[in-house]
């Protein structure tokens, strides 16, 4: 079964936009997280590397669609581990190589843009767009009934703070750090995740984690009222516990005739009843006492029962 992950990405790699623009930013994002460039001569060729079938289909398809490249296809599949299959496309070394990287915003002239693409990056649609991009190549998320985290992995700093300003245009509250030689960009909290998910494209994995999110929610809702309810429960019953013991205490070192009549009545009511709530003694009572009667003069009980415990009281006194 793929992670949710994999079918974000597989939704994602199914839409093509419809403008040359946010092609080329998407193009572009992809390209920063899973290209290498070859030299040949004077001209340049890229390598992609991808997991994923369908990422793999897009940016061949992306490609195309940018300049009529020369391209080749190789798949091999890992020995070890998860032993996933590894899509690598190969364009080959060529002028038009060149310019593609030009209009991408990798090269400027004759020198390498290291991740400044401000010159793509200036429409709304294109920095959705190049998110994208960034998240088909390098970007996981976790399944909305775990811990809520989003992230894209890169290993170019300038890359990464070019991530970072385009998370925050969109107020979404990032984060970055650094993990061995990568520096990962993340979101923690679902909402911005739920509105990264919007911006990028992902409709169906943004309804399937609101879904999963809000059930969630309810579960954790239920399971506090539950651990409430059981806390008081427990605390109902060890003052119960704690009031009978009180009790058979008087009884039996001064015995329950010897207290006022209210507090015998209690007294006795408790007794018969060790489990009953203040409110199931009020009934019990026939709501002659209220709950807070009831409860003071437990209290009271509770106070002469350590008294007679500690010595400081004799039979006289009660």
């Amino acid at each position: 079964m793929p992670s949710f992950s994999t079918e974000v990405k597989n939704e994602l790699a199914r839409f093509i936009s419809d403008t040359e623009c946010c092609k080329i930013a998407e193009l572009a994002a992809l390209m920063r997280m899973g290209a290498t460039m070859l030299i040949g001569g004077r001209n340049f060729g890229l390598n992609f590397t991808t997991e994923n079938a369908a990422i793999a289909r897009k940016t061949l398809t992306l490609l195309k669609e940018s300049y009529p490249v020369e391209t080749s296809v190789m798949v091999s599949k890992a020995r070890r581990l998860k032993k996933n299959n590894h899509y690598f496309i190969k364009v080959a070394p060529s002028p038009l190589v060149t310019e593609l990287l030009t209009t991408l915003g990798i090269m400027q002239g004759d020198n390498l843009n290291v991740g400044k693409d401000v010159g793509i990056l200036r429409r709304e649609c294109c920095r959705q767009s190049y998110l994208r991009g960034a998240f088909l190549g390098g970007g996981s998320v976790n399944k909305p009934e775990s811990d809520y985290h989003l992230e894209l992995v890169t290993g170019n700093y300038s890359f990464a703070q070019v991530l970072v300003s385009l998370f925050k245009k969109f107020d979404l509250p990032v984060g970055i750090t650094d993990r061995k030689n990568d520096y990962i960009i993340y979101l923690k909290d679902s909402d911005a995740i739920m509105d990264f998910l919007g911006i990028i494209g992902a409709e169906g994995a943004l309804v399937e984690f609101e879904v999963a999110k809000n059930v969630k929610d309810v579960r954790n809702q239920v399971n506090r009222l539950v651990n409430c309810e059981t806390a008081n429960l427990q605390k109902t019953v060890n003052a119960a516990c704690r009031q009978v013991e009180r009790i058979n205490l008087i009884k039996e070192k001064i015995g329950l005739d010897k207290l006022p009549e209210n507090l015998q009545e209690v007294a006795k009511v408790r007794l018969n009843y060790p489990e009953a709530t203040l409110q199931e003694l009020v009934v019990v009572m026939g709501n002659t006492v209220g709950k807070s009667g009831i409860n003071h003069r437990l209290r009271r009980l509770e106070q002469i029962a350590m008294e007679l415990a500690e010595g400081d009281i004799h039979e006289s006194k009660v």
